[in-house]
């Protein structure tokens, strides 16, 4: 009884694994690369500084 060769292309379970992470790994490196949560926390706190300190000039 003959095991038939796997194709090196098929997709198993361990094959589907290894691409799962390999995407989760792009996606942190492309959020980290991007500037991540505190960025965008930090952008926001100033847009809200910048916004409740602008100087009222309504005449």
């Amino acid at each position: 009884m003959d095991e038939p060769e796997q194709s090196p292309f098929k997709l198993n379970r361990g094959r589907v694994l290894i691409l799962a992470l390999g995407v989760l790994v792009i996606i942190i490196a492309l959020s980290t690369a991007l500037g991540g949560i505190n960025a965008y926390q930090a952008l926001r706190e100033a847009n809200a500084e910048a916004t409740s300190t602008a100087p009222a000039t309504t005449q």
